[in-house]
C-alpha cells in the first residue's frame, strides 16, 4: 500500500529539486570561497576584455586626435588617466560581483539545508515503516 504522507513528502522533494536544482548544484560542487573566487576571476577577465575592446574602438574612432599628440608626456598622462578609470571601475565591479555571489551562495546553502531536512524526514518515514514491518513479522512468528 502507498503511504499518503510519504507520497506527499516525495512529491514535495521532487518539486523542490526541480525549482531549486540549479541553485543547489553550486553548493554541492563548490565551497563558498571557491565559488566566489571563480566568479571574481571570470568577472575580472570579462571586464578586462570589454575594457580593451572599448578602448580599441575609441582609439579607432579618434585616431586623428591620437596621432596629433606628439609629446610622450601627453601620451603617458592619457595612459595613466585611462588606467585609473580602469582600476576604479574594476574595483567597483568586483565588489558588486563578490556581494552578488556571496548572496547567491548563502541562499543556495539555506535551500540545501531545507532539502536535507526533507530527505531526513523521508528517511525517518522509511525507517518507521521498516520497523513496523519487522514487528509484524515477529508477531506472526510467535
Amino acid at each position: 500500500m502507498l503511504n499518503e504522507e510519504k507520497l506527499k513528502l516525495m512529491t514535495g522533494i521532487a518539486m523542490f529539486e526541480k525549482a531549486e536544482g540549479k541553485r543547489l548544484a553550486l553548493v554541492k560542487r563548490y565551497y563558498k570561497g571557491d565559488y566566489i573566487s571563480r566568479n571574481l576571476l571570470k568577472a575580472f577577465l570579462g571586464y578586462t576584455l570589454c575594457w580593451v575592446i572599448g578602448l580599441a574602438m575609441a582609439a579607432a574612432c579618434s585616431i586623428e586626435d591620437i596621432l596629433s599628440i606628439v609629446s610622450l608626456g601627453d601620451i603617458w598622462q592619457y595612459a595613466v588617466g585611462y588606467g585609473m578609470w580602469y582600476v576604479a571601475g574594476l574595483v567597483v565591479y568586483l565588489v558588486i560581483v563578490c556581494i552578488t555571489c556571496f548572496r547567491r551562495y548563502s541562499y543556495a546553502a539555506r535551500g540545501m539545508k531545507v532539502y536535507t531536512a526533507k530527505l531526513r524526514r523521508l528517511e525517518k518515514r522509511y525507517e518507521f515503516q521498516n520497523r513496523t514491518k519487522e514487528r509484524g513479522k515477529e508477531v506472526r512468528k510467535s
